[in-house]
């Protein structure tokens, strides 16, 4: 089990930083669906990991970055991008 969770967080980080390579780079728009996507599940997945080690501070970090894109997803499907 302490294998699979360090294994999600090493995934939530990659897809963080591809997330934000993306919108650095032109490729990916930030009020865009993938990239709210790619950021509620990498803070689902470093989230977990760090709840599995009772990292808080890096665990309330996550859960407030999942929370605003959460918000954004929402948003985004009722078709409101402010």
């Amino acid at each position: 089990m302490a294998v699979m969770l360090e294994a999600l967080g090493w995934a939530g980080m990659v897809t963080f930083v591809i997330a934000y390579y993306g919108v650095s780079s032109g490729k990916l728009k930030a009020d865009g669906r993938l990239y709210q996507w790619m950021n509620f599940g990498g803070a689902i997945a470093v989230g977990s990991s760090v709840f599995a080690k009772q990292a808080w501070p890096a665990f309330v970090l996550e859960v407030i970055w999942g929370a605003i894109a959460l918000t954004a997803l929402i948003r985004l499907w009722r078709g409101n991008k402010k």
